[in-house]
């Protein structure tokens, strides 16, 4: 069921995102060379807590999975998503997707970003990471009442293939707000048209996962994180996104 939200709802969610905007600046702030993940998952962790919300997927769990043993989804390089934050040491270079979601009083957002660790190592990672970001926001120009979630769909999809890259399509964006994951399931491909009509009231996490060879995926051995089946890099862009009758309003971005 899609749970539509009042505006006094739309407030706290974007109150949430607000700590997780902040949150992934200072995991940004964190990346860097000799840093491990740990590092950055603690620096998130820190600033997410120290403002009174909760670290939502430190011990999140659906069905028999393995509880998330952290604050946040660090993933480097070939990982693109789920990636454990661990003792791995960051290297010049490393491509580093940080996934983070928070909540206060049954209000939840989530974001993610990618990031370069020092200086990228070859222009490729660099626009990787561009094309992934900028296919978020082609995705965010069909978000808007009255049109299908495939719309945001198909507009992912076409702009990362176009641009030689590939989408993964075992994970989606979804619906979020009262909690960590709703209906509507926001795939990064398909045809235009097709499933929920989108209304004011939404509130959608929309997310390009984005391979820079094949789409093909493995689960690493630790039951979580998400690689690349061909060793190439991934990249990750999110943000949390409230569906108004004047068109949508990102709830992460400051």
């Amino acid at each position: 069921m899609i749970v539509l939200k009042s505006e006094r709802e739309i407030k706290k969610i974007k109150e949430a995102g607000h700590i997780v905007y902040l949150a992934l600046k200072a995991a940004e702030e964190a990346c860097v060379e000799g840093a491990t993940t740990k590092d950055v998952d603690k620096a998130a962790e820190d600033l997410i807590v120290a403002n009174g919300y909760n670290p939502s997927c430190k011990g999140f769990a659906e069905g028999d999975e393995i509880p998330f043993p952290a604050c946040c989804c660090v993933s480097v390089n070939d990982e693109i998503i789920h990636g454990i934050p661990t003792e791995r040491v960051l290297k010049n270079g490393d491509v580093v997707k940080v996934d983070i979601v928070a909540d206060k009083d049954g209000y939840f957002a989530d974001a993610a970003r990618t990031f370069i660790v020092g200086e990228p190592k070859d222009k490729e990672a660099v626009r990787l990471i561009e094309v992934t970001k900028q296919s978020f926001f082609e995705g965010l120009k069909f978000a808007k009442v009255g049109n299908r979630i495939s719309d945001i769909s198909h507009a992912i999809q076409e702009y990362v293939e176009k641009n030689g890259f590939s989408v993964l399509r075992e994970f989606q964006g979804h619906g979020v707000g009262i909690s960590m994951h709703e209906e509507p399931g926001i795939p990064n491909f398909g045809k235009p048209g097709k499933g929920p009509r989108i209304q004011e009231g939404m509130v959608l996490a929309i997310e390009p996962m984005v391979c820079q060879g094949e789409r093909y995926i493995m689960e690493s051995d630790d039951g979580w994180s998400i690689i690349t089946e061909d060793g190439m890099l991934g990249a990750h862009y999110e943000n949390t996104v409230a569906i108004t009758k004047n068109g949508p309003v990102i709830l992460t971005n400051d």
